[in-house]
């Protein structure tokens, strides 16, 4: 026979007593709800990533608009700033035109001032043809 005594492992072993059934029983549980806790983070931040990329494309969407605006901004600008021109131009054609009598009554034979631009209809349709053309060759 051996020197050491033989008996069952298992009655080595102590079995579990309430009290540390119960903590790990509440530690589960406190686990658990831990768990849940951070699935309901999880989506909360699945949530705001997906608000959050909708505001970048809304916030891309404005700059794109607001670039617009701005090109839109500087030609209108730009034609403003020429009104002041073309409105001296009108005002010295008027000045030289024949002063009515004060006896005469405006009507329809008062003479208006001479035309300062004049620009040929009769080959806008082939003029818009061209042009349209060369804005799409340029595209390509």
């Amino acid at each position: 026979m051996s020197a050491f005594p033989t008996r069952s492992f298992s009655s080595h072993m102590r079995q579990p007593s309430t009290s540390a059934s119960a903590s790990s029983t509440g530690q589960s549980t406190a686990l658990v709800a831990r768990v849940n806790e951070k699935k309901a983070e999880l989506e909360n931040l699945k949530e705001l990533r997906d608000l959050s990329a909708a505001v970048a494309t809304q916030m891309e969407a404005l700059e794109q608009k607001l670039a617009t605006l701005s090109d839109g901004t500087e030609a209108i600008a730009l034609v403003l700033g020429n009104w002041h021109n073309v409105l001296r131009a009108i005002n010295m054609a008027s000045a030289k035109l024949p002063k009515p009598a004060a006896d005469e009554t405006p009507s329809d034979s008062v003479p208006l001032p001479q035309t300062l631009v004049r620009i040929p209809t009769e080959h806008a349709p082939a003029l818009q043809a061209h042009t349209e053309g060369a804005a799409e060759d340029e595209q390509d």
